[in-house]
């Protein structure tokens, strides 16, 4: 397992090597150490998704952190965004989730959140990546009268549900709503349907069986084919996609046809904006956004930023420009005036208030922004150099854009947790953009794979 901080915090195969127990033991010991303050004992909560090396990692983080005298509370699985909600609520000193997100069973990793329910800063986190890898966390273990002790929390799932139920107004019902739901086998398997339920929903779950092995199996958000099916099938107004750690929502609509990320958070901010809620009328989006995404938020007079690709780009962009929702076209959104982080429970709860309060199926709220041909390619990679430095990669995608004029764009950038480099083009026709593609995604092969 690579050690790699930042936005996903640690990343890796944590099922296929012993020594990424050790790495996580590591991560409990510094997050202790660099929140330690005198005369306060550190607080953390632990969670995770219901990958088979949780039980490993929570384990060693458990460990870690106890032998730092810090005392962790294990909340067992819970989405990504509900960490960071009980960390908030129990003012902790920091969560702590175990989850890859929508990568295979095979990976795992680290996210770690602050008392307040952000990710940690670029201090922070460079603090604890010099801990691990300086070599110094067991000359400043304290004696063994000074170790911490464990806790397990059996009430969280409750509590994140009442707060997910916060977000969804009394004066809307989704009683007679027929709504199809996958979770993926992950974290959201159980939070989820009941939060529907309560709220009155007619619901159809798929894919809430974890076994360890099966999270994100073509499944969930990034394989929506199960889901378009039993959509159509039991005329459902909506389907509902969640990810594998539950902070994306993909959903589909009630003739099976998939709503991307860009035009859920269109959608979105087009009830805040009818509600006189869109603040500064802003919208963030990334620059992976459709370029319809674009051009309807023109049309519809909303002010719009491009952040950089990850949730925390576009969080800390939405704070310092002062707007309340922003996301990625992956699916991954933040409500601002709702939660800290991406969450895609209240991803979906807005999405169907929308539809509510609009009275409209989703197929024609859909239709607020035009979703131009896009293609992307990812090609497994060996290394990640500055692709700036590569000049046959920067050639193909100089011939690209000169083709294309201002008909389209390209976007070359490597994933932050995958080996991978992805290839983004969007053009005038399904075909050019096709071929325009696979020319850059043939030169980064040869370059690089």
């Amino acid at each position: 397992m690579g050690t790699l901080f930042g936005t996903d915090g640690i990343r890796g195969e944590a099922n296929r090597h012993p020594m990424d127990a050790f790495i996580a033991f590591a991560v409990g010991q510094a997050v202790t150490h660099v929140l330690k303050k005198k005369g306060h004992t550190t607080r953390v909560i632990i969670g995770k998704d219901t990958r088979i090396s949780g039980y490993m990692l929570e384990s060693a983080l458990e460990s870690g952190i106890t032998s730092m005298g810090g005392v962790p509370y294990l909340v067992g699985v819970l989405p990504t965004p509900g960490i960071a909600f009980v960390t908030e609520s129990m003012r902790a000193d920091a969560g702590i989730v175990i989850s890859a997100s929508h990568n295979p069973y095979q990976d795992n990793g680290i996210k770690i959140f602050s008392g307040a329910g952000f990710k940690l800063s670029d201090a922070q986190e460079a603090e604890i990546e010099e801990l691990i890898l300086g070599g110094r966390l067991p000359e400043m273990v304290p004696p063994p009268r000074d170790m911490g002790h464990a806790f397990r929390l059996s009430d969280v799932h409750g509590r994140y549900i009442v707060f997910l139920k916060s977000t969804f107004s009394r004066s809307l019902s989704m009683e007679g709503m027929k709504i199809v739901m996958d979770t993926a086998h992950g974290a959201t398997y159980t939070v989820a349907p009941e939060a529907f339920t309560e709220l009155g929903a007619d619901l159809t779950v798929i894919n809430n069986t974890p076994n360890g092995l099966n999270i994100n199996d073509q499944c969930g958000s990034q394989h929506t084919e199960a889901l378009k099916k039993k959509v159509v099938e039991t005329g459902s107004a909506i389907g509902l996609a969640f990810d594998g750690d539950g902070d994306r929502l993909i959903a589909v609509d009630e003739k099976g046809n998939t709503i991307t990320g860009d035009q859920i958070l269109l959608i979105c901010a087009r009830m805040l904006h009818d509600e006189g809620k869109l603040t500064n009328d802003l919208v963030v989006s990334t620059v992976m956004s459709n370029l319809g995404f674009i051009i309807a938020c023109k049309k519809y007079g909303f002010k719009h930023h491009a952040a950089q690709v990850g949730d925390r780009n576009v969080l800390e962009d939405m704070q310092r420009l002062g707007a309340v929702i922003g996301g990625e076209d992956s699916g991954h959104m933040i409500f601002a005036n709702h939660h800290t982080t991406g969450d895609g429970i209240i991803t979906a709860l807005q999405l169907v208030s929308a539809m509510l309060r609009s009275g409209k199926p989703l197929s024609e709220l859909a239709r607020l922004m035009d979703v131009l041909p896009q293609k992307l390619i990812n090609i497994d990679v060996a290394r990640k150099p500055d692709i700036a430095t590569i000049s046959e990669i920067v050639e193909a995608i100089r011939q690209v854009e000169a083709e294309l004029g201002e008909q389209g764009r390209v976007l070359v950038r490597y994933s932050g947790t995958q080996n991978m480099c992805r290839v983004m083009v969007e053009g005038p026709t399904k075909e050019q953009t096709e071929k325009y593609c696979s020319r850059i995604a043939d030169a980064v092969r040869a370059a690089l794979a």
